[in-house]
């Protein structure tokens, strides 16, 4: 199997052991898991599937940040507990991956019970010299990793404009350097709160992430990833403050999912331009949904429109009409195996659906009954 690596920047290798860790990063649930949310964990569903088909074990943990600025800010605004808003919303994720047919996950931990993890975690950077203290915050100095930047590759410029962009904070005048990245921080007012050997308050974002990946899978990870988003500053992130303590590579395959867009702009949830699985799951067939989405190479930005859904559902009308058989299988393995091509792997199908060929076995490893 050849699949690209963020942090090599080429399609390399992926030559994993019997049993093959993974990593992905889940959802912060605060709202409905939208198409863009739907493309990421489709995606490592498949490459599991094929895995499986190979014959590895998979053990893949998907976290749930269950204390993090979008979840809190929002539970302000509705008057409700975190808690109870993070509970609702992971009760509809659940039900909108289980209907997309998504293998269960391994583990799925949430943030918050990895608090005493964390606290240790924090401690080990700051015995190691790379983290410091200030008014009541831990914060990484990316001074003292002389490897930053391994992930993502990008320039000091754009680093600083997208932890701007992304929460990073770089104008906090506490820190020695705008690219420093908080590790625990004073919580703001009607904020969770946790006692700590640095003052009361909360972790950040990344030392969450690195702190169950340890836990639940070890020092180093066989691969992982999210959307293409979380390359910086998260998984660059996650990278420094792992490996700062262990000495080892935290992650030995980087895979990201590119972004879905609406209205010619990135779907987000800041933006408001989302289109949530569980509205779609109503009026389609929830494998023409999953159908819709891998009608795309998982690692190329792509639109969505009116049109995806019905040419979708004819799609799959004409596969199950095929009926059942093994056509194909052999042509999607293929084009799985070459950086998860799922676009040639559903052409491959359609051939042999034209020709009056059952091709249900090639679609069920493609997650599709």
């Amino acid at each position: 199997m050849q699949l690209f690596d963020t942090a090599r920047q080429a399609v390399v290798p992926f030559e994993p052991g019997p049993v093959v860790s993974m990593y992905t990063c889940g959802i912060t649930p605060y709202d409905a898991a939208h198409v863009g949310h739907a493309a990421v964990y489709v995606t490592y569903d498949v490459l599991q599937r094929r895995l499986r088909d190979l014959g590895h074990q998979t053990r893949c943990v998907r976290n749930i940040t269950d204390v993090d600025d979008p979840l809190l800010a929002k539970a302000r605004e509705l008057g409700v507990h975190y808690l109870d808003l993070a509970a609702a919303e992971i009760r509809r994720f659940d039900d909108s991956m289980r209907a997309l047919n998504l293998l269960p996950a391994w583990s799925e931990p949430r943030a918050t019970s990895a608090i005493p993890d964390i606290l240790g975690f924090i401690g080990m950077v700051l015995e190691s010299g790379h983290a410091y203290e200030a008014a009541g915050a831990v914060y990484f100095s990316v001074a003292s990793f002389d490897r930053f930047g391994q992930v993502s590759h990008y320039p000091r410029a754009k680093m600083l404009s997208l932890a701007a962009e992304r929460g990073g904070n770089p104008e906090d005048p506490h820190k020695r350097d705008g690219l420093d990245f908080v590790l625990w921080q004073p919580s703001a007012p009607g904020e969770p709160v946790w006692d700590s050997l640095w003052g009361p308050g909360r972790p950040g974002w990344h030392i969450e992430c690195s702190a169950l990946a340890l836990r639940e899978l070890g020092e180093t990870i066989d691969l992982h990833g999210g959307g293409t988003d979380l390359i910086y500053p998260h998984h660059e992130c996650e990278a420094a403050q792992s490996e700062s303590v262990t000495g080892v590579p935290f992650v030995r395959h980087w895979m990201h999912v590119g972004m879905v867009c609406l209205d010619g702009e990135k779907m987000s949830k800041s933006l408001g331009n989302l289109v949530f699985v569980d509205a779609l799951l109503k009026e389609w067939d929830p494998p023409a949904v999953r159908l819709a989405i891998l009608a795309n190479h998982y690692r190329h930005e792509w639109h969505w429109d009116d049109s995806l859904m019905p040419a979708a559902a004819a799609r799959l009308e004409r596969w199950r009409a095929a009926g059942e058989g093994h056509a194909a299988l052999d042509e999607v393995r293929d084009a799985l195996d070459d950086d998860l091509d799922c676009p040639r792997a559903l052409a491959a199908i359609d051939d042999a659906a034209r020709r009056g060929r059952g091709v249900s076995v090639a679609a069920g490893l493609l997650g599709l009954g």
